[in-house]
């Protein structure tokens, strides 16, 4: 081991200008067995560094190189795995764990050692040694003693000095010169030692030659012991005089340090000052203001405006701690609180006359506004209180109370005034609708100014079905929609009551947003989230004996909106409360002139709907006009629903022929009216859903009267009205209904199909009845030549029934099957000529059939009808010119 470890010294750590102290042979543990060395090791130069080195054998030669190095500090524990029995395994804490297996106990122990003086030594580091005899760690090392390190090893390397390169010389010329140094040592020993005496001799005497220059240096060294004294002495002056400055610099510092914190403090305490004086201090002209300002000239409230806002810059300061307690702080905040509420009353008190002034205003009444049917404009009133919207938003937010107050005030009278106009506009809009007053009272029975109905209505008539004589004069209580006849009113009567009714809501809508842009400016219903509604009141009574209903007190925490929107949204309830009433009693009164009137409505009103939907979905206007739109589509839904009634409660007469049914008619009526209204409207779905009641009602109860009818037949009512509806729908072109369109058009060419096949079996009665037979006999098997050997069938039967039908007899059979077709259709739909070529046709294709017949079971029979084809057609012919 001793020659591994000079060997590492020499090739490894002596050109790094290290020293080797301890090393062990390991292996690492649970691994083959490559074996490799620790090596704890030094520097030789200041200041000195602790290494571990790991060298391993080269795979390529023999030698030796470094492969990993540790430093000693980055060390935290060794664990040699057990301190009572011998176990050559030890784990060496770094960066991680690495655990080895020594070649032997006796190795681990010397190196560990090694590890404890070195970390003792040069470190004195932390280092935990776990399961570490207390043998092998020494508590302390003596001071004065050189210490032993990796058992004696680090003292024999003090003790032993390398050769220079020039002693290397000396020795190997010495060694020359002595050329038995080599094979008799101890002759070269002797010889170096005699030569050594010489030298020691050759010291000592030139030693005691050199006594006088001794005693010289001895002389020198006295005397520079006394200048020293003296040095130290003007040293220990110097230092007394420079003490006795410093104590005179530390006072001045001192006072320097005690005025610079007073001018710190006279810095503070002036910031201090101008903080107050700048933020706490309300000019005399602001104070004026507040105190005396004119709140109805222009100048006065723009002071008043700027007053308020700099006293309210003045009462919101972030005051600092401490301010608070300065009886100047506290006086100042006192005058802000008595100007505050002294302007609070002074506003509140002036706004409070301008409302009541306003509200009893009587020269705001309709009496000028009666040729032209208009509502009187508030755009001046709200013109001036606009300029009072600073101070409302500041009296918001410094007089809760107040400002509830002014609203509550403005709320109530505007309401009064609002409630006056809308009253006399609606009675005015009435009685233009009716025509005159006079006539409008006579008629409907308006009392008062509300505009309410009373007296009593007519009740429905019921139609009745009777012949084509009297039909014409029995048109007009076609669909009695309503409680008046839908012919005592004109074309230009319900245009008349359009523009009415389109007036009336034109004038609503400026005048509802108009009012809700007002308030929401001047109460300033735009910042906050959540406001208080300011309406609530107990009942109170009014000036004319009646009762007000108000919200009481107790219930304004429990009516907290969500939003201003919805505080705008009552007040705007508040003031207009009146108008939903009397729009549900117009639409009453238009609905009770002319049913008819319920489309007109329903179009203007979601027209008006729609575009306050689009200006704001939540406004009032908006939810209002909604809710008027409910009754109108209801009103609708009432006609139409009528209109069905109408039709179920139809009888026929059973002494005239059918004809076209009134209420056909009448679809057809209401139809080309709802196509104009509504050609350009937004809600057509009602209208559709509408068209698709009707047009099944008037199917159903087609059918139901046809099945009804004694005097005409069933073919003929279903082929007529049937024609008329697919012709009304065909040239109205009604989208919804192509379908019972396609569907009218089929009943009638199957029923006007089935009332010509019917009609035409009584002409050749006879014949029709023989053939039947025949084709009969054919069916049950019997082949189509031996049909003429049947008795019933022979060719002396066939000859005798031909003869029965000459063309004159046809001819005649033909003309009196017109004049019962001329019987039993109407004139007003004209269908007799169709009919009658259909007829035609289906002759033809009857004669032809017998024909076939005659020909297939009757070969060569010769037998042939009576009249030929073109005889036919010159029967019709003739027949049609002749009527």
């Amino acid at each position: 081991m001793t020659a591994i470890k000079h060997a590492l010294q020499r090739d490894i750590f002596t050109p790094n200008d290290e020293r080797l102290l301890g090393i062990v042979n390991v292996c690492k543990a649970g691994k083959k067995k490559k074996n490799c060395f620790l090596c704890a090791t030094v520097t030789t130069e200041r200041p000195v560094q602790v290494k571990v080195v790991k060298v391993k054998k080269s795979d390529k030669g023999d030698f030796y190189k470094r492969q990993q190095t540790w430093e000693l500090r980055d060390l935290t524990e060794v664990d040699a795995k057990d301190a009572s029995k011998e176990n050559p395994e030890f784990d060496l804490h770094f960066e991680k764990v690495y655990r080895w297996v020594a070649s032997s106990t006796a190795e681990k122990n010397s190196f560990i050692s090694c590890i404890w003086k070195l970390n003792q030594r040069y470190l004195r580091k932390k280092v935990e040694f776990v399961n570490v005899s207390s043998q092998l760690l020494e508590e302390s090392v003596p001071s004065g003693e050189s210490q032993s390190v990796a058992g004696g090893d680090e003292d024999a390397l003090d003790d032993y000095q390398e050769l220079s390169t020039r002693e290397e010389q000396d020795i190997e010329g010495m060694m020359e010169m002595c050329e038995y140094a080599v094979s008799n040592a101890e002759a070269f020993a002797e010889q170096l030692s005699r030569e050594l005496q010489v030298l020691d001799g050759a010291n000592i005497q030139s030693i005691m030659a050199s006594e006088k220059q001794v005693n010289i240096l001895m002389q020198l060294l006295d005397e520079a012991l006394g200048e020293v004294d003296t040095i130290e002495g003007k040293l220990s002056s110097y230092e007394e005089m420079l003490q006795s400055v410093k104590e005179q610099m530390d006072q001045i510092s001192q006072s320097n340090r005690l005025i610079q914190i007073s001018n710190t403090n006279n810095v503070k305490l002036l910031d201090e000052i101008q903080f107050l004086v700048n933020y706490m201090d309300l000019s005399k002209g602001h104070i004026r203001a507040l105190q005396e300002g004119d709140l109805t000239s222009p100048k006065g409230i723009e002071a008043c405006i700027n007053a308020s806002e700099a006293l309210s810059q003045c009462m919101n300061v972030a005051l600092r701690p401490g301010h608070g307690k300065l009886m100047a702080v506290t006086q100042q905040q006192l005058l802000f609180a008595e100007l505050r509420d002294t302007f609070a009353r002074r506003l509140t008190n002036h706004l409070n006359n301008v409302f009541v002034h306003q509200g009893h205003d009587q020269s705001s009444t309709l009496s000028q506004h009666t040729a032209e049917m208009s509502l009187p404009k508030h755009s001046p009133l709200h013109r001036d209180l606009l300029r009072y919207s600073k101070l409302m938003e500041w009296l918001k937010n410094t007089h809760r109370e107040k400002y509830e107050g002014l609203s509550r005030t403005y709320v109530d009278y505007m309401s009064r005034l609002y409630e006056r106009e809308i009253k006399d506009f609606f009675e005015v809009a009435k009685i233009k609708m009716a025509g005159t007053t006079k006539e409008a009272k006579g008629k409907f029975g308006l009392h008062g100014s509300s505009g309410k109905l009373t007296g009593s209505t007519s009740s429905l008539n019921k139609l009745t079905v009777q012949g084509a004589n009297s039909r014409r004069s029995q048109s007009s209580s076609l669909l009695d929609m309503g409680n008046m006849s839908a012919s005592d009113l004109d074309v230009a009567d319900r245009t008349k009551f359009d523009k009415i009714f389109e007036q009336v809501l034109s004038e609503l809508e400026p005048l509802c947003l108009a009012e809700q842009d007002f308030i929401s400016k001047f109460f300033k219903l735009q910042q906050h989230p959540t406001v208080t509604p300011p309406l609530a009141q107990p009942e109170t009574e009014d000036t004319d004996g009646g009762t007000q209903s108000r919200i009481p007190p107790q219930a304004e925490h429990r009516q907290s909106l969500s939003s201003e929107k919805d505080l705008v949204r009552l007040m705007m309830n508040k003031i207009f409360q009146s108008i939903e009433t009397e729009l549900n009693s117009l639409i009453a009164l238009g609905d009770k002139i002319d049913s008819f009137n319920s489309l007109y409505m329903l179009v203007k009103m979601s027209h008006h709907v729609w575009t306050a939907e689009n200006v704001d979905p939540a406004s009032y206007l908006s939810t209002t006009l909604g809710n008027v739109l409910v009754t109108v589509k209801r009103n609708f839904d009432k006609c139409i629903s009528g209109q069905i009634r109408q039709m179920e409660e139809v009888k026929i007469s059973k002494k005239s022929k059918v004809g076209i049914l009134l209420f056909v008619a009448g679809f057809e009526e209401f139809a080309e009216l709802a196509e104009t209204i509504f050609r350009v409207a937004e809600r057509r779905g009602d209208l559709d859903k509408a068209y698709v009641k009707l047009i099944r009602a008037v199917f159903m109860n087609v059918e139901k009267v046809a099945n009804e009818s004694q005097k005409t037949p069933r073919d003929v009512v279903m082929m007529e009205n049937f024609h008329h509806i697919f012709s009304t729908l065909s040239r109205l072109k009604i989208s919804c209904l192509e379908a019972e369109r396609r569907e009218a058009k089929h009943k009638y060419t199957d029923h006007l199909q089935s009332y010509v096949i019917n009609s035409l079996g009584q002409p050749l009665e006879k014949l029709n009845h023989f053939f039947e037979g025949v084709e009969a006999r054919v069916a049950q098997g019997v082949r189509e030549e031996e049909v003429s050997y049947q008795l019933a069938f022979n060719k002396q039967e066939l000859r005798k029934v031909i003869k029965e039908y000459p063309g004159k007899e046809v001819k005649k059979g033909l003309d009196n099957l017109y004049k019962k077709v001329d019987k039993h259709l109407c004139e007003e739909e004209s269908l007799l000529q169709v009919v009658w070529h259909s007829m035609q046709d289906e002759f033809i294709r009857q004669y032809k059939h017998f024909e076939d017949l005659i020909g297939r079971c009757y070969p060569g029979s010769g037998i042939t009808m009576e009249f030929t084809i073109g005889d036919m057609l010159e029967y019709f012919s003739s027949i049609a010119q002749s009527h």
